[in-house]
């Protein structure tokens, strides 16, 4: 009987949900990749969960993409983020070092990615004390870093952004008129030039560092798309609509101008039907026209 290094049962997103950050179920298997890689075997955190198993061991991040059996897409996100992850670097970004990369044929079939460990804290934490001026200051800093990053690359994960029906799914529980205009939106409507995206530019991947330097991490919902479904996602989510954000990232604007491009990305992210909850009563968007009036509320 073959002995595996992994000895939990995988089988669905239920399951991966129950031991993902499980740091007694991990520890054999990340101490393993260690050793292969020639690195110290030192004590296992837990770091922020996202959908794969990340931990910390000392001075490095160990990164363990979930298996096809975990059915969350884990191959792909490894494959976005290896790709995402050197292409921003490359172009001045700062990032996380990638020390090491591979694959593990176990009990499953494991991709791991080690990474160098950034001291900072994250964007919500840091931010809970920043003045209006040092907001302005971050998106100011933080737009140089997506103008760096957003730019025409390769197709290199396939995904369609804007007509996969794959990613249609969390707009099922709107309204049968709402999703029907929101095709035909999508359909007929030219979204412009496709894009490098992080697509989660979110409160837990940026670091702040303790002299104020920015880090991007966590690439593995990377894609191809339009400019505006990135910067959709930091209206919205990250900046929150704050006008001190707003500025110190788009400049001097036009609240209508703003509502066009977060119209625009919100409605082909991945991440949009969730998007529109955060900021409102879902049941009262029953047209387009009701998601655009509910944005200028909020941007204006």
């Amino acid at each position: 009987m073959t002995e595996y290094i992994f000895k939990s049962e995988i089988s669905g997103k239920a399951s991966w949900a129950k031991i993902y950050q499980s740091i007694e179920i991990w520890e054999p298997l990340i101490n393993f990749i260690l050793e292969k890689e020639n690195l110290p075997v030192s004590k296992i955190e837990n770091l922020s969960p996202g959908t794969n198993a990340v931990f910390k061991s000392g001075g490095y991040v160990v990164k363990i993409f979930s298996p096809i059996e975990a059915d969350y897409g884990g191959e792909a996100e490894y494959k976005s983020e290896s790709y995402a992850l050197s292409f921003a670097q490359s172009h001045g970004v700062s990032v996380p070092k990638v020390i090491a990369n591979g694959e593990i044929d176990d009990k499953y079939h494991f991709l791991y990615m080690i990474m160098k460990y950034i001291e900072g804290v994250e964007f919500n934490e840091a931010s809970a004390k920043f003045t209006d001026d040092e907001k302005f200051a971050f998106a100011k800093r933080l737009r140089e870093f997506t103008d760096l990053m957003n730019i025409p690359c390769e197709d290199f994960n396939g995904i369609d952004a804007i007509r996969d029906p794959c990613r249609h799914k969390r707009w099922d529980e709107y309204s049968e008129n709402f999703k029907k205009e929101r095709l035909e939106y999508l359909n007929t409507h030219d979204f412009g030039e496709k894009v490098l995206v992080h697509g989660d530019l979110g409160n837990d991947n940026m670091l702040i560092d303790n002299a104020g330097n920015i880090y991007i991490i966590d690439f593995a919902d990377s894609i191809v798309a339009p400019q505006s479904y990135e910067h959709a996602y930091l209206i919205s989510v990250l900046f929150k609509f704050d006008k001190s954000y707003l500025q110190g990232y788009f400049g001097e604007y036009k609240a209508s101008e703003l509502v066009d491009i977060c119209f625009d990305g919100i409605l082909i992210h991945d991440f949009g039907g969730w998007i529109v909850e955060e900021i409102g009563k879902t049941e009262e968007i029953n047209c387009l026209k009701d998601l655009r009036d509910r944005l200028y509320d909020k941007i204006k």
